[in-house]
């Protein structure tokens, strides 16, 4: 195996080193004075960061070819400097057996851009009426350990308190998809100032809300591990606040696009801007990033949805919701978060690697940077910046919200259990 050595490197102490690379470990973390490693690359003015760990990827493959594939998905995370995602289950099939979680992970490894874990669904086919092979999926190779139904609420309070109670038996969690879909019958963006004047349907917050406060409850009654998917709303952030006060073993996300984006841009009526949940009100939007920077949202997660052009490319009610983003999401977090003096970059460590890579059980992922730890390593440039082309996106489909945004930073190295996924801001040739 190829040797590597980092040269002028900032940790997320501050300090400045030189990272060696050898047999996949980290074997180097000092200055170096003699250069013996076979490899040279230059990361001055970088930060360096454990490899990024995404819990909420869309990589729509089985089934959805046409959107995006394992291979394109992930080649986009290494991209975005990530070095792990877990694939959501809403493929077709969907993933509620362990032959179909198998499939994803197999997929996954010989891509080889990133590891790839399997999310399980938590009902058959997604419709709320049975539990899914958890158990099956828990044991399976793939190892299953979040189970989601995401693009679907678990709303019925008897399933998800079977769920909650199932997934203990082996230390896993259920990440909730909070909207209660009789509060959210033809919803078409946040319900507010903005809807009103547009005379589009109402999302209201109150349809996140309501679930979340039921779930932190019945996680707290059954003693079980509950997760909120993509958090939009200030009140949602006050539920999660109040039970982590309680002890209640809840976690939480929030997305790139939800710390950026406001419901203002709907009235472009353009696609790009509609998602689930809704981007919601600048109060919202500032709810969202005190709630990141205090700990009360635990992890970035990119809910990075690709369409086809075809779902995007219509009019507003016939368009599909969701947004790419594992390309854009570490400069979304650097504008949003760190150049506010919201975050350092410890804690976007710890918020878009170590956390999430706890949260869903990733062993190998999410680990400081040691010697002898495992060489994930994203290398980032803060001091750059671009605007986004959605043309420029490496994953399959293009529909990013951010085309036209500038944003700071640029990933210019990452590693990958010690092999190069890209160097110098370029992809490396598998």
């Amino acid at each position: 195996m190829s040797t590597y050595l980092i040269k002028d490197v900032e940790l997320v102490n501050g300090e400045k080193v030189d990272i060696g690379i050898v047999d996949g470990f980290i074997s180097e973390l000092s200055k170096k004075t003699v250069n013996t490693y076979a490899n040279l690359l230059d990361g001055s003015g970088c930060v360096a960061l454990p490899g990024l760990v995404d819990l909420h990827t869309h990589l729509r493959e089985p089934g959805r070819e046409d959107a995006e594939t394992v291979l394109t998905g992930t080649r986009a995370a290494a991209r975005g400097g990530y070095t792990a995602v877990f694939a959501m289950a809403n493929t077709d099939p969907v993933a509620d057996t362990a032959g179909v979680v198998e499939q994803v992970v197999r997929l996954g490894k010989e891509a080889g851009w990133c590891e790839v874990f399997a999310v399980g669904a938590v009902t058959k086919d997604l419709a709320g009426e049975t539990l899914a092979e958890l158990g099956a999926m828990a044991h399976s190779a793939a190892q299953v350990r979040v189970f989601s139904d995401d693009g679907k609420c678990v709303s019925d309070s008897q399933m998800m308190r079977r769920a909650l109670e199932y997934v203990r038996q082996f230390d896993g969690v259920i990440a909730q998809h909070a909207q209660d879909p009789k509060l959210t019958v033809n919803a078409q963006m946040n319900e507010g100032v903005v809807s009103a004047k547009l005379g589009l349907s109402g999302w209201p917050a109150v349809a996140e809300e309501a679930v979340i406060a039921r779930d932190v409850l019945l996680a707290s009654h059954v003693k079980s591990r509950l997760h909120i998917c993509h958090v939009s709303t200030a009140g949602s952030v006050d539920i999660i606040r109040w039970a982590k006060s309680r002890g209640i073993d809840v976690t939480a996300e929030v997305t790139p696009h939800h710390l950026l984006l406001s419901d203002e841009l709907v009235e472009s009526y353009d696609p790009k801007f509609k998602v689930n949940p809704p981007l919601r009100s600048n109060e919202d939007i500032a709810a969202l990033r005190i709630g990141l920077a205090d700990g009360t949202i635990d992890i970035v997660a990119t809910d990075h949805a690709p369409h086809p052009a075809e779902d995007k490319e219509c009019e507003w009610a016939g368009a599909a919701n969701g947004m790419i983003g594992l390309e854009t999401a570490l400069s979304v977090v650097q504008k949003t978060m760190v150049d506010t003096g919201l975050l350092n970059w410890s804690q976007v460590a710890d918020r878009m690697s170590i956390t999430p890579a706890k949260i869903g059980r990733a062993t190998g992922q999410g680990i400081e940077l040691a010697i002898g730890a495992p060489a994930n390593i994203t290398i980032y440039d803060p001091n750059k910046s671009r605007v986004v082309v959605a043309e420029e996106q490496i994953s399959k489909s293009k529909n990013t919200p951010f085309t036209g945004i500038t944003l700071p930073g640029e990933v210019r190295h990452v590693f990958y259990k010690g092999k190069p996924t890209m160097i110098s801001t370029k992809m490396v040739t598998r």
